[in-house]
């Protein structure tokens, strides 16, 4: 089949899985070397699983292994692929990414790891079986908020989120909260958490729910994301239909999952859109996440902008708004604990690959130390 022969993106071979006009624009280079496009279903090992208009073909990624981790072939990415005779066939080129969902990884170098592509929506999943950690909620949807780590110009959604796919939090599980009056508690203590995110209780083992988080997310690519035993490959086979993913109970000890996903791997769901089912996160560390922390704090940011001092750190300054709420009991003090953790946590990964971050820490470092010599020295009676 040659790409001349498409039709219409409604019609193409590939629609149902995300491929529109805008894809087709950006292939269009590439038909006259007749090339196939395809989308990367699943990654390992050098090789990876492609849906082209021919069906789903095995392709090497040796000529697209760039230096830079982030340009990596990854699940979610579309692609041009040799034709239909080639043995082996072989990834030629990735199309410009439009989102991409990136953590720092464990690496002393700073180096970011992109964990799916071109997605409308992350879906962070957290189990109701175990204690809800609102500040891992909160990390997951700063990274879910920040940009793509240096990629191509973002399509932002109807929400206007800065990573350009809009975030919302599936709490799964919802089988085991004993009444109807406790879940609706917890889902009012994560919306608190998540400002202006939607938040939806679901069980896969009932069937609660599903059908309206299948109603949102039938409108384009979703990413799940969220520790071992969120419950993240149940919920897919859920909203699949079938057992496509393997499941494994989650240790009654501590609701901890077992890694029974081991790659990132795109699934067709039934009534539209596809969905990225990811292995579970042990560690989430941030990457470029300063504007998606200010957006998931958005009501310390507005605070801030009343505060005496415009580079008030909201520790002890005088005339600090920040600290008047959590005095009156407006703003929660567990929330400006984790905004500062958060804040603290970018700076250091942003300073090491940002020289001039380096210095202004420094600098912000000896000003705190000559501030709180002063402070002890006045104390002492040394004051002048």
């Amino acid at each position: 089949m040659s790409f001349s022969s498409f039709q219409l993106p409604s019609s193409h071979p590939l629609a149902l899985y995300g491929w529109d006009g805008e894809w087709e624009a950006e292939f269009a280079p590439y038909v006259e070397q007749d090339l196939l496009p395809g989308r990367v279903v699943r990654v390992d090992r050098g090789q990876c699983n492609v849906v082209t208009p021919e069906g789903v073909i095995r392709a090497d990624t040796e000529f697209v292994v760039p230096r830079d981790p982030m340009k990596v072939v990854c699940t979610g990415d579309w692609v041009a692929v040799d034709p239909e005779g080639d043995d082996p066939r072989y990834v030629r080129t990735l199309l410009p990414r439009r989102t991409a969902f990136v953590r720092s990884t464990s690496s002393k170098r700073s180096e970011g790891q992109v964990l799916a592509t071109n997605i409308d929506y992350v879906v962070i999943c957290v189990s109701l079986a175990v204690e809800l950690d609102l500040g891992r909620i909160e990390r997951f949807l700063a990274l879910a908020m920040s940009g793509s780590g240096g990629e191509a110009p973002l399509h932002t959604s109807a929400l206007s989120w800065e990573s350009g796919a809009q975030p919302l939090v599936v709490l799964t599980k919802a089988d085991l909260v004993p009444d109807a009056a406790t879940l609706g508690h917890l889902v009012q203590d994560v919306e608190k958490a998540a400002p202006g995110i939607p938040v939806l209780s679901v069980s896969s083992n009932a069937g609660e729910g599903l059908d309206v988080l299948a109603a949102v997310l039938s409108g384009g690519t979703s990413v799940l994301l969220g520790q071992s035993g969120a419950g993240k490959s149940t919920l897919a086979n859920a909203l699949i239909g079938e057992d496509v993913m393997d499941v494994r109970a989650a240790r009654d000890v501590d609701g901890k999952g077992r890694h029974t996903t081991t790659t990132r791997n795109l699934l067709a769901l039934p009534g539209g859109g596809v969905l990225i089912d990811t292995p579970g996160l042990r560690g989430v560390g941030l990457w470029d996440a300063e504007t998606g922390v200010g957006q998931v704090f958005s009501e310390i940011e507005e605070l801030a902008a009343d505060c005496r001092f415009h580079d008030c750190a909201h520790e002890a300054e005088p005339g600090c708004a920040v600290l008047a709420a959590v005095d009156s009991g407006v703003l929660a003090e567990r929330r400006l604990a984790s905004y500062r953790k958060l804040l603290r946590e970018n700076q250091r990964i942003v300073a090491k690959t940002d020289a001039r971050v380096r210095a202004e820490i420094r600098r912000d470092w000896k000003r705190k130390g000559a501030e709180g010599r002063a402070a002890m020295d006045a104390k002492r009676g040394r004051w002048h």
